[in-house]
């Protein structure tokens, strides 16, 4: 199986930790969203977006990504967050499906937030993503992979 995992790591690393745990176990390419316009998407058989929650949704750039995402694609979300919610996910599996995408799954965790408010109280969520919640995404991707190295 080839996959592939687009992230958006912006403010502590908190999602890249767990694409780069999941890209050691298996032989998965990833891009950060800066590099990844240009990638030729048809070729994979499934495409990971991981991003940080901002507004309750996918930050912005992975969601304009999504768009391009055509029919026929599956694809999986990876997400972090001060607080999760399986609400986050909503807006992105909506915009995929509508292109003819499937989603196969998603999984989010917390991750360290000093956006905005939290900043003044420093942060919510330290010590997260914690290393079970990285195992976490790990045994997602297996699962929806099939455990396919």
């Amino acid at each position: 199986m080839k996959s592939i995992i687009i992230y958006e790591s912006t403010h502590h690393g908190n999602t890249k930790r767990l694409v780069d745990a999941i890209a050691a176990k298996y032989n998965v390419e990833t891009f950060s969203i800066e590099n990844a316009r240009s990638i030729d998407l048809s070729g994979y058989d499934m495409i990971g977006l991981a991003a940080g929650i901002a507004f309750g949704k996918f930050y912005k750039r992975m969601e304009k990504f999504a768009a391009k995402i055509s029919s026929g694609n599956r694809v999986f979300l990876l997400y972090t967050c001060g607080n999760p919610s399986s609400g986050y996910v909503k807006s992105i599996t909506r915009t995929l499906e509508s292109n003819g995408a499937e989603v196969v799954g998603n999984y989010g965790c917390k991750g360290y937030d000093t956006y905005g408010p939290f900043k003044l109280v420093g942060g919510i969520a330290k010590g997260h993503p914690t290393e079970e919640e990285i195992i976490g995404a790990v045994a997602f991707y297996d699962k929806i992979s099939g455990g396919v190295l």
